[in-house]
């Protein structure tokens, strides 16, 4: 039987470490700042910033929230982005997605600065990530690396296989695997055997969106299941890509949905808004 990865208690010690260093920083007179920009009434998205706002003040960052709304246009957006770029108590920007419609998202995102942009999407942070010299990372692919770290499992040498090759996860997700020296697999939709290739991975990284999508015949004995996905099903219950049910009876370890990766993505959102406070101080 797996060993759950549990994300809840992995994030609580990322916090405490992030709220320790922004302690540290302000006996030196310096803050840590993140801004946070909705567009539009998007309940999921209410949440999520909601509970990126909580984590600020319980770590002790400036939070400021902007919400806009739903008709806000291209030139307006861009506007506060240019005020915030240039705002020297905020370290971190991010602008909460999807937005609606009629923005044009690559235009947004690319027009907050890359020290800022602490969701790591601006190509200039996408191709830092590409070569390995980079402050931050995406923080879902970022906290995937931190969970497998603090569980003590080494992916230098293992074989890796993505499920999944989203410019959010799965991309940096094999990035990062590289730069521990893990042999990467990305597989995607026209994957051909797509089940012989997750088969041969010690560690399989699952983010394709598809509820219950991995099973145990795909699954080799004492892999590392990595599950990303968080879908709802018709009853209301979260789960993820994988059928944890089945493939927990053979992997080593497994992390849950929920409480596996989704409480890492705030965490790592908190780390890079501090690492980016850091990199503006040369410290």
């Amino acid at each position: 039987m797996a060993q759950i990865i549990d994300g809840k208690a992995i994030s609580q010690i990322v916090k405490d470490e992030v709220k320790s260093e922004v302690l540290k920083l302000s006996q030196k007179g310096i803050t840590v700042g993140l801004a946070v920009i909705i567009v539009g009434d998007d309940p999921a998205s209410r949440v999520y910033v909601n509970n990126k706002k909580k984590a600020c003040e319980a770590l002790g960052l400036i939070s400021r929230e902007y919400a806009l709304s739903k008709d806000t246009t291209n030139d307006e957006l861009l506007e506060l982005i240019k005020k915030l770029n240039c705002d020297d108590e905020i370290d971190g920007i991010l602008v909460q997605l999807p937005l609606p419609s009629h923005l044009d998202e690559k235009l947004i995102i690319n027009s907050i600065s890359p020290n800022k942009d602490v969701d790591a999407f601006h190509p200039q942070n996408v191709g830092k990530i590409m070569i390995g010299d980079y402050t931050f990372a995406p923080c879902t692919p970022a906290g995937v690396m931190e969970l497998l770290s603090k569980s003590s499992i080494d992916v230098s040498g293992k074989e890796c296989v993505i499920v999944g090759r989203s410019n959010i996860v799965g991309k940096p997700m094999s990035m990062l695997m590289l730069h521990k020296n893990a042999t990467v697999t990305v597989c995607h939709s026209k994957t051909a055997d797509l089940k012989e290739v997750v088969r041969r991975a010690d560690i399989v990284v699952a983010a394709v969106g598809k509820p219950n999508f991995i099973t145990a015949d795909m699954i080799k004995e004492g892999a590392v299941v990595i599950d990303v996905g968080i879908n709802r099903l018709e009853n209301g219950k979260l789960c993820g890509d994988v059928n944890f049910e089945e493939v927990s009876k053979k992997a080593s370890f497994i992390t849950p949905v929920p409480g596996g990766v989704g409480p890492m993505t705030i965490a790592m959102l908190m780390k890079n808004t501090l690492a980016s406070a850091k990199a503006k101080h040369n410290l």
